[in-house]
């Protein structure tokens, strides 16, 4: 149906368009602090850059991707994820000869051919952060505090940060070795993804959410215990610095994230309910994929807004209301239109929310409509008004009249403002 959206996507607007623009103002605000810089990557890409960054044996990449052939027979894939654009971008533009590290964050529309449900959309949106070019476990730190203060700010307290690390490569062979040792003991009571999984990539038997599968997990071989001295330095470096911050968490080996480019620190932020609401880690192999030439490490987070949303509104946490119309202007008779409407482009001009009539209602029906806006004040200018440079300005709650002269009016309507503690321009 033409006038039916797909299944899968939302259309934003009213209420909902302002909750979500709130989110994103408290977003960016936070990353203003931590001195990041906002980066915009295309809706699509090449579809090898996620096949090679995100990985072949990923979920994303076999099931969800939205993948098409362009006009000039190239693979083009909707992005499913921000990270893989953002590093490709981040080599293409030549970022690493900046001084290190480089700070990215981002809002943006990501796409995921799968079943849609509450908080994940098909088509849905995310915000992240990249931090490029630091091996530190620092690195870790400043995304995890950054994080944890969006929570606060956006009034999410029953939220839990989950770590774990995955190791790197060379130490994660050992580990591959010993769970597929084990998993091979339980081949046929795994769901038959897993089955395929083992020969591709065992440790993502691991993020499996079918219930025969995560029981037998549940007693496997855990990656902390097969990490090489760096690896295991490196995880108790960023324990170190979580408690000296005092920031509580809780070690989960049952963490490994859904993107192969993970290394090391994986991390998720849990609510009370068990629903992730943030997730991210160290990815120090995911630019050297993506380009042969360039090895260098990173760390990032990404988390959807749409579940975020569903979060605060289920815990009733703090929207600001839609701001009121300052001041309704009510036009009495065709011949003081345009001088009617120029005094409402000057106050606008000033900072303040002004509307006006532009369906020929009657005064009565004007100044219902002003009440049905919710106008904290209104006005009515004709040409004895105009004429005489004066109007009598009512006060919509209770009724009362003060005359001012009409380029007074934008003063009086500050000074109320001021009285009732809003900001005006």
């Amino acid at each position: 149906m033409i006038t039916q959206a797909p299944r899968g996507v939302q259309d934003w607007y009213g209420e909902q368009m302002r909750r979500r623009a709130y989110v994103e103002k408290i977003a960016r605000d936070t990353a203003r602090t931590y001195h990041m810089g906002e980066i915009i990557t295309p809706m699509f890409e090449h579809t090898i850059l996620f096949q090679r960054g995100v990985g072949d044996t990923t979920d994303v990449v076999q099931k969800e991707m939205y993948t098409f052939e362009d006009k000039g027979k190239r693979s083009i894939t909707l992005k499913p994820e921000g990270t893989a654009g953002v590093m490709r971008a981040y080599l293409e533009h030549s970022m690493y000869a900046q001084p290190a590290p480089v700070k990215l964050f981002y809002v943006t529309q990501a796409f995921r051919y799968e079943k849609p449900q509450s908080g994940r959309l098909r088509q849905h949106h995310q915000f992240g952060v990249e931090l490029v070019g630091s091996s530190s476990p620092l690195a870790e730190m400043e995304l995890i505090s950054f994080v944890t203060e969006l929570m606060e700010r956006l009034g999410l307290k029953d939220v839990k940060l989950h770590i774990n690390s995955i190791g790197c490569r060379d130490c994660r062979k050992t580990y591959n070795d010993a769970l597929l040792s084990y998993l091979k003991s339980y081949e046929q009571e795994l769901c038959p993804t897993c089955r395929e999984r083992m020969k591709l990539n065992p440790l993502r038997v691991l993020d499996c959410k079918v219930e025969s599968c995560k029981k037998i997990v549940a007693n496997a071989p855990r990656t902390i215990d097969y990490l090489d001295d760096a690896c295991r330095e490196h995880f108790e470096e960023l324990q170190s610095l979580l408690n000296e911050l005092s920031i509580p968490y809780e070690i989960d080996t049952g963490i490994v994230r859904g993107l192969d480019y993970y290394t090391r620190t994986v991390f998720e932020f849990v609510n009370s309910e068990g629903f992730t609401l943030c997730g991210g880690g160290r990815y120090d192999g995911l630019i050297h994929e993506i380009d042969e030439k360039q090895d260098i490490p990173s760390v990032g987070f990404g988390m959807g807004i749409e579940r975020i949303l569903n979060f605060m509104e289920e815990k009733g946490c703090y929207f600001p209301e839609e701001e009121p119309v300052d001041l309704y202007v009510g036009i009495l008779g065709k011949e003081a239109r345009a001088r009617a409407y120029k005094l409402v482009i000057a106050l606008r001009k000033k900072g303040l929310i002004i509307e006006t009539d532009y369906m020929d209602r009657s005064v009565k029906a004007q100044m219902k409509y002003a009440n049905k806006l919710g106008a904290r004040k209104a006005v009515i200018i004709g040409s004895q008004e105009l004429d005489e440079n004066k109007a009598r300005v009512r006060d919509m709650a209770t009724g009362s009249e003060t005359e001012v002269a009409l380029d007074q009016i934008a003063d009086l309507l500050q000074s109320f403002a001021h009285q009732s503690g809003k900001e005006a321009c």
